[in-house]
């Protein structure tokens, strides 16, 4: 059973939540994907406006899936977005859940959801990297986010690279001054829920869509490998 279809079986109504209407609601509208921003109190998670719009383009393009053209924003403390087959969480500042938000989190990630975490500093000392990694060792112990290899699945998914794209932001040199030659996850069960990245790939897709003809390869390629990975995985 692939991760799509897990959480279609219901991850929202787990333990007796009365979450099932609005899972079966979900899976009513047809779609496979849906894109899901979360909203959490301590920081700015609502960066990358246009992010989202461009992959979900990209998805139509590219796959069969049957995708809503519309981003879901959720916060992050509410229990529908346990049903979510896919998470987006951004930001500059700092990540501090609340309980409920923590407590989301970990029952998400940990009975097979995907959360796709960027930092936008895309700096490996910067605030929203140290709070946002300290939350992920209170949360799933010191040792879970681990770095991932350059033969990982997530990079042959759908188109093939040879590790993490670079981003025009890394290479035009300015934050840390540093290209960041890798992504980190954290692995539940075999399967990769938490994505992570320091590349900054939400400000790197965050342009007008219609700009992006006049790209010579669409750098959006690798979101829908990440999409792709995180429904069949």
């Amino acid at each position: 059973m692939n991760r799509s279809q897990f959480l279609r079986l219901g991850l929202g109504g787990l333990a007796g939540l009365a979450l099932a209407g609005p899972s079966r609601a979900l899976a009513r509208t047809g779609y496979d994907f849906w894109f899901t921003r979360l909203r959490y109190d301590s920081g700015d998670w609502d960066v990358d406006q246009r992010m989202p719009s461009n992959l979900i383009t990209s998805l139509i393009d590219y796959t069969t899936l049957r995708v809503d053209p519309t981003e879901r924003v959720i916060a992050l403390s509410d229990p529908r977005m346990l049903t979510a087959p896919f998470c987006y969480l951004a930001g500059h500042k700092l990540v501090e859940f609340s309980a409920a938000e923590r407590r989301n989190f970990e029952r998400y990630v940990r009975n097979g959801g995907f959360v796709f975490v960027d930092d936008c500093n895309h700096d490996i000392d910067g605030l929203f990297a140290r709070s946002f990694e300290a939350q992920m060792r209170s949360i799933f112990g010191p040792d879970a986010l681990k770095t991932l290899p350059d033969e990982h699945p997530i990079y042959r998914s759908f188109f093939t690279f040879d590790g993490p794209p670079n981003t025009g932001l890394e290479l035009n040199g300015w934050g840390d001054d540093l290209v960041h030659d890798y992504l980190k996850g954290i692995e539940i069960n075999g399967r990769l829920g938490v994505l992570y990245s320091n590349k900054d790939y939400g400000c790197e897709w965050d342009y007008d869509w219609r700009n992006k003809r006049f790209l010579a390869e669409d750098n959006t390629r690798f979101g829908v490998n990440v999409v792709m990975y995180a429904l069949s995985s």
